[in-house]
């Protein structure tokens, strides 16, 4: 990708944002080189781990790679057998730290969980946890060895501290002795790494020992007594077998870290490369931006695009579409309407998305794979060359030319513009055809109606404009395509105050084709707002039709099943008595073919008779009983009141009367969220507990069950809510709903760490009027929402 076009569109802005997102010094060089791609395997499987990584950062936080420094030097030195400084060693061991991390973070706590782009790069890691521990046990500091680093060592210091004591008590003894008016001052120091007494030079000979130093002024000799020599001989004898051990333990912790040397060399790189995946997706979710679509058919189709350099709650999101029905759209409108941000929002998107960076766009935005993007933007005028605003843009047109194919994107800032308009126009319309003609994908802004007028007559170009608003004087910065944009000069010169006379003069000074092509455009824009507020109706009116024909198709269902369960019950009933009927016919063969071997009196037969008739009766009473308990009178229209519980027998529902019989019969109920007009004869009473006090009468009660049923949503969110605080707002909701009749509801509880989900799934399993519960499907929420069926 040209390095004009990057500064142009300001991609150096967008990558240094990223380097700040990275927190390892070799993350941040990879986020500095990063550059555009061409080939769209490479892109999409960068887009991948970018969104792979954002999904994580969602789930679980951030992850932090500030411990990986650069060890390879290290390593080096390790394969040729060298012996590595305690800081060297305690980089190798952050390293591995952020290995484990790094591991833990990637631990899935739901086995069943799909695999994504990143789990091969962390099932690589090794956190060599047996070396970090050794490192970490043996080292305390880059200053610093541990005394149990290693026994001999141990012993060492041991001797060490001991002769230091018995220094000191040396010493001590000499300073608050009998010699303390020998001395210039009652104190132990060092000189030479030697301890050493402070004597006045005239009493040199009442202190035998060694001379070490003396002051500025030579009246105070620093001497080391006779009695404390050897000790300080033992004392750098003990030193130097200290640095030995040191050197020993050091040399030891290198070869045993020189066993790995190719699983640190790949934990490096694996942690590098993941800091650099996670920055890409750490600037997504600060931008708040989508995984993008590819294809090479040079389409693009930008859903809410919003320029990243913008401040993400002022900038407002545009839609662009080129390469699918156009592959040259003209950009027209007044100045400061949007135009240029329109055309940088196109390139930086464009070359955001082939680095493997999500685009601050709407889901499933499509983007083209370029090789080459060509941006002349800005007034780019230089004195020292002594090129003008024309001349330096026509350089940079020039080269355009000879470069782009079919696999470029070219974008022009006001083109043919620093020159005579009448020879702009037409030569960036020459310019526009040339590409045009080759099939580039191009977009250009401008101020020439020539260009208008080329858009409208071309197959194949489009025109698009950045809406100006009049009355207010100010841009929407809304594109519109297909719609040439309106110079407003008149109009907005008139609302500034311009006196109307000289506004007239100036319209006599346009042709009668320009006034003419302006009202047309005029006409076009009042057409274009009429049929976008209609759109927005039609689309309320076909959101309204679709939920009706979902409640109906939903209705039609629930009877269907009805319809299917009465007849099951049915066909189970008649076979019941058919069984019943068949075993008493058996009884009665064996009981008469008993007596017709006369071993039975005729009494006895008798007896035998009444028997089978009395169960026969029984029978009979319980099936009459139950028909009776089916054929439940319908209620009369003075029977029924406002509130009354009721069954709806077509439809199978209990809901509350909601209004008073008409002279027809017909009434309304309400059933949860239906409320259905229905007749008194498909009614039937139902007794069921109300709720009662000494202060409420049954009228009040009836009112308050229609207000639960109709003021119960079908729905409760509980996101952002802990375990104890939902269950508790979810414990009233359900019983409102139950109260209210809704056959079932859903409750919003996200995914997250699933806790919540698991609280709440725990509560329904102990709630006796609960049938059932399931996770929702796919696109209604999935594994975010719990749909609850109460039992009828």
């Amino acid at each position: 990708m040209n390095k004009k076009a990057l500064k142009t569109l300001e991609y150096n802005k967008i990558i240094e944002q990223l380097t700040a997102c990275a927190t390892s010094s070799q993350g941040k060089y990879l986020c500095q080189a990063l550059l555009p791609q061409d080939d769209i395997v490479t892109i999409e499987r960068m887009q991948e781990e970018t969104q792979d990584a954002l999904s994580r950062i969602y789930q679980k936080g951030s992850l932090s790679f500030a411990g990986v420094k650069d060890i390879r030097g290290s390593l080096k030195r390790l394969e040729i057998g060298g012996t590595l400084g305690t800081g060297e060693l305690l980089a190798i061991c952050s390293l591995l730290d952020n290995t484990n991390r790094a591991k833990s973070y990637a631990r899935k706590e739901d086995e069943e969980k799909a695999p994504d782009s990143l789990d091969g790069m962390f099932e690589q890691l090794q956190p060599l946890t047996p070396l970090a521990n050794e490192i970490r046990r043996c080292i305390l500091s880059e200053e610093e060895i541990a005394d149990d680093a290693s026994p001999g060592l141990k012993q060492i210091r041991r001797s060490m501290k001991n002769t230091n004591d018995r220094i000191h008590t040396e010493l001590n003894s000499f300073v608050s002795g009998g010699s303390r008016s020998y001395l210039q001052d009652a104190v132990v120091t060092m000189r030479n790494g030697r301890y050493c007494i402070p004597v006045k030079a005239e009493y040199r000979g009442q202190v035998p020992g060694m001379i070490h130093d003396q002051s500025s002024t030579g009246s105070t000799l620093f001497v080391e007594p006779m009695a404390i020599v050897k000790l300080n001989n033992d004392i750098r004898e003990l030193e130097l077998k200290e640095q030995t051990e040191i050197e020993i333990i050091l040399s030891t912790l290198s070869a045993s870290a020189g066993e790995y040397l190719e699983v640190l060399l790949d934990n490096m790189k694996l942690l590098v490369e993941l800091d650099f995946i996670f920055a890409r997706a750490f600037l997504a979710k600060q931008q708040n931006a989508s995984k993008p679509d590819f294809n090479t058919k040079g389409i693009l189709d930008i859903k809410k695009a919003r320029h990243p350099l913008i401040d993400r709650h002022s900038v407002v999101p545009i839609d662009i579409h080129l390469g699918r029905d156009f592959d040259l759209l003209i950009v027209t409108g007044p100045n400061t309407g949007g135009k240029t941000v329109s055309l940088k929002t196109v390139g930086l998107l464009t070359l955001m998305g082939q680095a493997g960076l999500h685009i601050p766009a709407f889901d499933h935005s499509t983007l083209s794979v370029f090789k080459e993007v060509y941006a002349d933007i800005g007034d780019e005028q230089s004195i020292e060359q002594s090129l003008s605003t024309f001349s330096s843009h026509m350089t940079n047109i020039v080269s355009f030319l000879e470069k782009a194919d079919r696999d470029s994107l070219v974008l022009f800032d006001e083109l043919g513009a620093g020159t005579d308009p009448t020879e702009g126009a037409a030569l960036a319309i020459s310019i526009l055809s040339h590409l045009h003609a080759q099939g580039i994908r191009t977009m250009a802004t401008t101020h020439y109606s020539e260009l208008k007028v080329y858009a409208l007559s071309t197959p194949g170009v489009e025109n698009a404009s950045c809406e100006f608003n009049v009355e207010t004087l100010r841009p929407t910065y809304r594109l519109l395509i297909g719609i040439p944009g309106k110079s407003n000069a008149f109009a907005i010169s008139g609302k500034l105050g311009l006196p109307e006379y000289i506004i007239d003069k100036a319209r006599e000074q346009l042709s009668q084709e320009a006034e003419s092509f302006e009202d047309v455009i005029s006409h076009l824009e009042e057409n274009r707002v009429t049929i976008e507020n209609e759109r927005k109706e039609i689309e309320r009116y076909k959101s309204e039709v679709e939920q009706l024909k979902n409640r109906l198709e939903e209705k039609q269902d629930k009877l269907e099943q009805q319809r299917e369960r009465l007849l099951r019950e049915a066909s189970e009933e008649a076979h019941r008595i058919l069984r019943e009927a068949k075993e008493y016919a058996d009884q009665t063969i064996k009981v008469f073919n008993k007596a017709g071997k006369s071993t039975m009196s005729a009494k006895e037969l008798e007896q035998e008779r009444q028997k089978l008739r009395q169960k026969m009766n029984t029978v009979e009473k319980n099936m009459s009983q139950k028909k009776e308990q089916k054929k439940k009178p319908a209620p009369k229209a003075k029977d029924l009141s406002i509130g009354d519980s009721v069954k709806v027998l077509s439809l199978n529902l209990k809901g509350t009367v909601s209004t008073l019989p008409n002279p027809k019969g017909m009434l309304y109920v309400q059933m949860g969220i239906l409320r259905s007009q229905v007749h008194i004869s498909d009614l039937q009473l139902i007794d069921e507990p109300v709720i009662t006090s000494s202060t409420l009468q049954k009228t009040s009660t009836g009112k308050i069950r229609m207000s639960k049923s109709s003021f119960v949503k079908p729905e409760i969110n509980l996101l952002g809510k802990t375990v104890d605080e939902a269950i508790s707002e979810l414990d009233k909701y359900l019983d409102d709903a139950y109260l209210a009749h809704l056959n079932s509801v859903r409750v919003v509880h996200g995914k997250g760490t699933g806790a919540l989900r698991k609280g709440v799934h725990s509560y329904l399993r102990r709630l006796k009027y609960v049938e059932e519960f399931h996770l929702a499907e796919f696109g209604e929420g999935d594994a975010g929402v719990t749909i609850v069926t109460f039992k009828k």
